[in-house]
C-alpha cells in the first residue's frame, strides 16, 4: 500500500472520529440540558408552586396597584362609623358627611356596592351581604363571628373562622373581626393625588385655580395649590422628589468617585505601563476582589461600619465599580498606540506629561463611554442599594411594599423609578455625543 493511500486512509479516518463526535455532542447537549430542567422540576417543587398559588391574591394585588379602596368601618365595641379613603385619617369623611352610595340611619348603615351588591351594618353588631346571585349572607359577633351559612357550603370567595370573615367579591370586599366590621369598595385612580379632603383646593378646577376668586384668604390660589400638593400628607410628593435626588446623587457619587480611584490603579494594572509584574498582578486581584464582591455585600458591611444613609450607598458603588473599571481602563491603556506617546517624548516631555498629553487623550472616549453607561447602570442599582442604606426612593418603595396596605404607592413609585433611569438613559446619551463625538458632527 502506498503512502497516498495510507493518507487517505488517515483522512477518511480522522473525517469519520471527527463527524462521530460531533453526533455525540448533538445528543449530549441537549439530553444535559433536559437532565438540567428535570432536576430544576423537581428541585424547585414547580408542582408544589403551582399548588400553593393564590392567584385571587395577585389579582387582589394588582387592583390595588391602580385603583383605592374606599373604608366603611364600624367599631364593634361603640358602635361608631368612619369612612376614609385607603382608611387615612386625611381622607376622613367629617362626621355627618358620607359619599352617596353610604346611607346612615342612625345604627343601620346601607352600603350600595357595583353590579348590584350591598352591604348592611344592622344594630346587635351584625352585618348582611347581599349578592345578587347568590343570597343574603348574614354574620354576627356573639361573642365569635357566626354566619348563618354551614362551613361546608361555603363557596371559594368566603374565608371563615370564628374570628374572621372574609368575603371578597368582584363588587367589593366584606371583613369582620371581633374589633371592626369593614367593607371595601374600589375605585379606579391614586385617590387624593392632588389634594386631601382637609384642603380648600380639593374637588377645585385647574380654571379656577388660575382665574377663578381666590379660595383661600392667606394665600394666592396658585400658591396655596402648589403648597398644598408638594406637601400632601398621603403621597408626600416633596419627600419623593428629595428621594430621587438623593437616588440620583448616591450613585452619581459613586461612580465618579470609582472612576477617580480606578483611573490611576489603571496603569499599575497596564502591561505596557508597569513592567513590575508583582505590582501587576497585585493591583489586578485588587480589581477582581472588590469587583467580584456584589455591591449589596458591601452596602451591609459599610452600613454596619458607618451606619445608614446614602453615603454609605455612594461608597459601595464606589468600591464595586472601582473594580469594573479599573479592569476596563487598564485594557484600555494596553491598546494605546506607542506612537503618540515617542512623539510627546521627542519634545522632552516628563513621564506626567507624556500621560498628560499622549495617553489619556486616546482614551478619553473609552473612559467617558464606560463612566456614562456605569452612571446610568448605578441608578438603578442605588434603588436596590438605598433601601438597605436607609437613603432614596429605594426606602419609600421598600416601606410601601412591608406595610401590604397602599399597593398604588408602590406602583406610583415604581413609575417614578422607571422614568428616572429613562431620564438619566436619555441625559447620557447627550452627554456622550457632546463629549465624545463632538455634538454630533
Amino acid at each position: 500500500m502506498t503512502d497516498a493511500s495510507l493518507s487517505m486512509i488517515d483522512r477518511q479516518q480522522a473525517a469519520q472520529a471527527l463527524f462521530k463526535r460531533k453526533r455525540l455532542i448533538s445528543v449530549a447537549v441537549p439530553a444535559v440540558i433536559l437532565l438540567y430542567l428535570t432536576y430544576i422540576f423537581f428541585a424547585f417543587d414547580v408542582m408544589g408552586l403551582a399548588e400553593r398559588a393564590r392567584l385571587d391574591n395577585a389579582m387582589t394585588l394588582i387592583r390595588d396597584t391602580y385603583s383605592y379602596k374606599t373604608h366603611v368601618t364600624r367599631a364593634n365595641r361603640s358602635g361608631e362609623v368612619t369612612i376614609a379613603k385607603e382608611g387615612e385619617r386625611p381622607a376622613t369623611w367629617p362626621e355627618g358627611q358620607s359619599p352617596d352610595w353610604v346611607a346612615i340611619d342612625g345604627e343601620t348603615v346601607t352600603i350600595d356596592l357595583p353590579r348590584g351588591h350591598s352591604v348592611l351594618f344592622l344594630p346587635d353588631q351584625t352585618a348582611v351581604y347581599r349578592h345578587p346571585e347568590f343570597g343574603d349572607i348574614t354574620a354576627k359577633l356573639d361573642p365569635s363571628v357566626t354566619i348563618d351559612i354551614p362551613e361546608d357550603a361555603l363557596p371559594e370567595w368566603i374565608s371563615y373562622s370564628r374570628t374572621r370573615l372574609d368575603i371578597r367579591t368582584e363588587a367589593g370586599r366584606l371583613t369582620m373581626t371581633r374589633a371592626k366590621t369593614e367593607v371595601f369598595r374600589y375605585f379606579f385612580g391614586w385617590e387624593l393625588f392632588w389634594y386631601t379632603l382637609d384642603s380648600p383646593y380639593h374637588g377645585t378646577p385647574v380654571w379656577t385655580l388660575l382665574f377663578g376668586p381666590q379660595i383661600d384668604a392667606d394665600r394666592s390660589n396658585i400658591a396655596g395649590a402648589w403648597q398644598d400638593f408638594w406637601a400632601n400628607p398621603l403621597w408626600h410628593h416633596g419627600k419623593v422628589a428629595w428621594a430621587i435626588g438623593e437616588t440620583i446623587l448616591m450613585a452619581f457619587l459613586g461612580t465618579m468617585g470609582a472612576a477617580l480611584v480606578a483611573l490611576p490603579l489603571a496603569f499599575l494594572a497596564a502591561r505596557s505601563f508597569t513592567p513590575v509584574v508583582v505590582v501587576r498582578q497585585l493591583v489586578r486581584r485588587v480589581f477582581d476582589f472588590v469587583r467580584g464582591v456584589d455591591a449589596l455585600i458591601f452596602t451591609i458591611l459599610l452600613s454596619r461600619a458607618f451606619g445608614p444613609g446614602p453615603l454609605t450607598g455612594a461608597l459601595a458603588i464606589l468600591l464595586t465599580d472601582t473594580g469594573s473599571l479599573g479592569k476596563l481602563f487598564s485594557e484600555a491603556l494596553e491598546n494605546v498606540d506607542q506612537k503618540q506617546i515617542e512623539g510627546v517624548s521627542s519634545t522632552g516631555a516628563k513621564p506626567l506629561q507624556r500621560y498628560r498629553f499622549g495617553v489619556i487623550p486616546q482614551i478619553t472616549p473609552v473612559l467617558l463611554s464606560q463612566v456614562l453607561y456605569f452612571l446610568e447602570s448605578n441608578t438603578r442599582s442605588a434603588t436596590i442599594i438605598g433601601a438597605i442604606t436607609g437613603g432614596g426612593i429605594g426606602l419609600m418603595l421598600t416601606q410601601a411594599i412591608i406595610t401590604q396596605k397602599d399597593w398604588e404607592e408602590v406602583s406610583y413609585y415604581i413609575v417614578l423609578i422607571v422614568l428616572m433611569v429613562i431620564f438619566m438613559d436619555w441625559l447620557s446619551g447627550i452627554l456622550r455625543r457632546r463629549l465624545i463625538k463632538g455634538g454630533g458632527h
